[in-house]
């Protein structure tokens, strides 16, 4: 058994069960949203309710046979948790709940969601957004990062986690909020075209050189 792409349900260790997290964008969810997943989770008989890393809430120990049921149950969109794609955005309150925000990033990460949530890519691109400088989206660790400050946002490109770590490299300073979609499409745009099958973004920069990569930016428009 393996996980099942198209149903986006995820093998769990026992191999005979699955998870599926429904989209959660910017991680906000309704009142009625959540009484949903609750009453999934009972008429199922799942394992266990999880909220992820990634801002989603997981349900855990479904058998093969009720995934379609469960989605159909919860009439919502399955999260892009497995695949060569771009994850959910990961988003932190912003200006639009935290005293410490500079941006808002709610906002801002519900655009990039439309715009990009479950896109195919050479491997997967995870994208935060945090408000401040606390970056409480770990911005430094995510393939794209967006960081609020109050002159603008300063982006990362090239972060990830796993077993060898890499902090992202700060591309650019002060990139006014009209211009943060078209950058990203830029950034997106390159590493599409350009990274080899499953290489990550960070790995692809460190192949061909941080200075070059920023070559193909056309960075002095996205400056204030």
């Amino acid at each position: 058994m393996k996980d099942l792409l198209e149903k986006g349900a995820v093998l769990q260790r026992d191999k005979e069960t699955y998870a599926i997290a429904p989209h959660i964008p910017a991680g906000i969810i309704t009142s009625d949203q959540l009484r949903k997943l609750a009453d999934v989770a009972d008429k199922y008989n799942v394992s266990a309710i999880k909220i992820t890393a990634a801002q989603r809430i997981a349900l855990v120990g479904l058998k093969e046979d009720d995934i379609d049921s469960a989605w159909k149950d919860l009439g919502m969109k399955p999260g892009a948790a497995i695949g060569l794609c771009v994850r959910s955005i990961k988003t932190c309150p912003g200006t639009t709940f935290c005293k410490r925000g500079f941006k808002d990033s709610v906002s801002m990460g519900l655009k990039l969601d439309d715009r990009y949530h479950g896109m195919d890519l050479p491997n997967k691109l995870k994208i935060g957004v945090s408000g401040c400088p606390n970056s409480c989206s770990d911005n430094h660790t995510r393939d794209i990062g967006l960081m609020g400050t109050p002159k603008g946002w300063t982006v990362f490109v090239g972060g990830k986690g796993g077993t060898i770590p890499r902090l992202g490299d700060r591309l650019i300073m002060n990139v006014p909020d009209d211009k943060v979609l078209e950058l990203v499409d830029e950034i997106v745009n390159v590493y599409s075209s350009n990274a080899n099958s499953k290489q990550r973004l960070g790995s692809y920069i460190d192949s061909i050189g941080f200075d070059k990569f920023k070559s193909m930016i056309n960075l002095d428009k996205y400056i204030q």
